[in-house]
């Protein structure tokens, strides 16, 4: 185990301040920075950064899935051939983002290397594989090393501690040239880190806030910031950060951070969302505006029976957690810290890293913070009952009050 550490006395209680954000120079970092420094210069002030190359050299995949700077089709396909994967359309627009189909990895490359061939044909489709979950499909498979810099995430901490849900947030992207993704916010306003393995990305980053700026006459965020109705005049009054990823380079984007992505060159990915105690404050927040936008969509049912609960199961199967998850993946992260104090056991993540005290303590006092929150909201919407159950909260404060005293 490695330890990862911070220095409290350099941490800035005034977290995700949205008045004290700016855009910053095109900032690219070598991997001699300490985790301290990043974490209060990057993570607690919510600016983006790219990590030179170096992280990634001893990652397997770089030696498996890459030929002569280019994705070895022949082995990815004997490697994963059967499994099937999301597949977007990046021609076809379905809502306000990529129509998406399943197939296999096998007809996946087959597709990538025909349009390869065929210099990238307007007569094909541009199709783009997201959102892969390949180590929840391949648990055996060792494909990469989370960085030190990524370690304190509490999301996946949770999910692969809970495999019963079958899910977690750590993805593979593979795309040809020309392949994109549309304009939008990452999942709960999450943290995210991108790896390339091969290729080149294009990247514009809008701070938090910038989204209402972005939107069309009916007030929907743009689909594709680079639309024929968006003249040059639109985007040179923004507020932007633009971002050019070559291989072996990580980008580390902010939460709440609206942006668009090209494949400039065929590109392959390593994606995480993640969540811990220097973003946690505003996922609470997302999700919060979540509900009310719920309730807002369906108060014409108000007086149905169990219409909070209703509630609920919307913002749920819509944001992807409702307040009940919230409150277990909550209680989760703080039991686990508070276990590792009162054990003198290390807390760790991924098998890899280990959170000295200091780290453990910043967790618990962010997480009370937000728990707090959480117990009022959930008290003046009268759904307290449903939301903690047998679980009653107020015991967790007081656990994590004994040892921030």
């Amino acid at each position: 185990m490695e330890l990862v550490e911070i220095n409290n006395n350099n941490i800035n209680n005034k977290l995700n301040d949205d008045n004290d954000l700016k855009v910053i120079s095109n900032t690219r970092l070598n991997t001699a920075i300490t985790y301290n420094d990043f974490f209060t210069q990057y993570l607690i002030k919510n600016e983006p950064c790219v990590f030179k190359c170096g992280i990634t050299n001893e990652w397997p995949c770089v030696n498996k899935w890459i030929f002569n700077n280019q994705p070895n089709f022949k082995h990815l396909k004997q490697l994963y051939g059967n499994c099937k994967v999301p597949v977007a359309n990046c021609k076809i627009k379905y809502y306000n983002a990529q129509q998406k189909n399943e197939m296999t990895i096998e007809k996946f490359m087959n597709y990538w290397e025909e349009y390869k061939n065929k210099n990238y044909s307007n007569e094909l489709p541009v199709l783009y594989l997201k959102d892969w979950h390949c180590l929840r499909d391949n648990p055996n498979d060792f494909i990469y090393k989370v960085p030190k810099y990524f370690s304190s995430d509490w999301l996946n901490e949770y999910y692969l501690a809970h495999p019963e849900l079958s899910d977690d947030y750590m993805f593979v992207y593979m795309g040809p040239k020309g392949s994109w993704t549309p304009l939008h916010v990452d999942v709960f306003t999450s943290f995210s880190w991108s790896a390339n393995i091969v290729g080149t990305k294009r990247w514009l980053l809008f701070p938090p806030g910038e989204e209402n700026n972005l939107c069309d006459v009916h007030g929907h965020l743009l689909y594709d910031i680079d639309s024929p109705e968006i003249n040059n005049s639109f985007i040179n009054h923004k507020k932007w950060f633009e971002i050019i990823q070559g291989p072996g380079e990580i980008v580390f984007v902010p939460s709440g951070w609206h942006h668009q992505v090209w494949n400039l060159e065929d590109t392959i990915s390593i994606n995480h969302n993640w969540i811990n105690g220097c973003n946690i404050l505003n996922v609470w927040k997302e999700l919060k505006k979540a509900l009310l936008a719920v309730m807002k969509e369906i108060s014409d049912c108000y007086n149905m029976d169990n219409w909070m609960s209703q509630c609920q199961t919307i913002l749920k199967a819509s944001h992807g957690m409702d307040y009940l998850q919230f409150y277990e993946f909550l209680s989760f992260i703080i039991k686990k810290r508070l276990n590792s104090i009162s054990s003198n056991k290390p807390c760790t993540n991924f098998d890899t890293w280990e959170f000295g005290l200091n780290h453990v303590l910043f967790d618990l006092k962010q997480a009370k913070c937000v728990l707090n929150c959480l117990i009022i909201d959930s008290r003046d919407n009268n759904i307290y009952d449903i939301v903690f159950r047998d679980n009653r909260p107020e015991n967790l404060i007081q656990r994590i009050d004994a040892i921030l005293i």
